[in-house]
């Protein structure tokens, strides 16, 4: 097979462009996988297309490059096993563009979206797999079945994360809460309501409030302005008094 040391310099040239322009702008359910040491052997992820047998899969596959390509075709594998008439149980690929159809002029683009278009309307007429051609054109039904039971075996598509970054903060805290109220042997109580609140409080501090609104065993108290009066009363009779002992004193 080629590598980068023995593909010619235009053809690396114009590699580069189809990869980059692939990556930029892929097409659909294709994602194509670039190892920059070595462009003779090309990877791609396709996805299984809707309402086939192939559906929520994905399939990775490859190119591999010849040293005289592009005058030569590539040679395609599926490296996930599927059940396909065109496809052989090794993986290889039998379809017309990259056999007798093939051109020079053909790019990677163009033949990554016929491998994908195999998967949508296979040619049992020109089977790899005999088995899966023959049940085909007898049982399409018996066909679809066994597809996609390779597919959910080899092929199931892996399920997104869930981000529980915050989910297991909140839960943390929880639990932090609980062992805390554990060790102090109180249980956590929901809120109560403020009116519920205020009649609990009231009925609590009953006590403290009879204890309040009760008299005060003692002397009265005084009002202030009436202990203003008499401090001047007080005052103005001790001054008759000196008064009365400074006239006395003279007689």
């Amino acid at each position: 097979m080629a590598t980068n040391e023995n593909l010619p310099p235009n053809v690396i040239r114009q590699l580069v462009k189809e990869l980059k322009n692939l990556d930029e702008t892929p097409p659909e359910g294709i994602k194509v996988v670039v190892n920059d040491d070595d462009f003779s052997t090309i990877y791609a992820d396709i996805e299984g297309p809707a309402g086939t047998p192939y559906e929520n899969g994905v399939f990775r596959m490859k190119l591999l490059l010849s040293h005289d390509f592009p005058q030569s075709p590539p040679k395609g594998y599926f490296l996930t096993k599927i059940f396909h008439p065109n496809i052989s149980a090794n993986g290889e690929i039998c379809v017309n563009t990259l056999k007798k159809d093939w051109n020079p002029s053909l790019g990677l683009r163009h033949v990554l979206i016929v491998v994908r278009c195999l998967l949508i309307e296979p040619f049992p007429e020109s089977a790899l797999n005999e088995h899966a051609g023959k049940m085909l054109l007898e049982n399409y039904d018996e066909y679809a079945r066994h597809a996609r039971l390779y597919t959910g075996i080899h092929a199931l598509k892996p399920k997104p994360r869930v981000k529980t970054g915050a989910i297991c903060e909140s839960t943390t805290a929880l639990n932090v809460d609980h062992r805390s109220n554990e060790s102090t042997g109180k249980e956590l109580q929901p809120p109560t309501p403020l009116g519920t609140s205020s009649k609990l409080l009231s009925q609590d501090q009953n006590a403290s409030a009879i204890s309040i609104t009760e008299p005060i065993v003692g002397p009265p108290a005084i009002p202030k302005k009436e202990g203003v009066r008499a401090a001047k009363a007080a005052q103005v009779d001790k001054k008759k008094i000196d008064a009365r002992k400074k006239s006395l004193k003279r007689l």
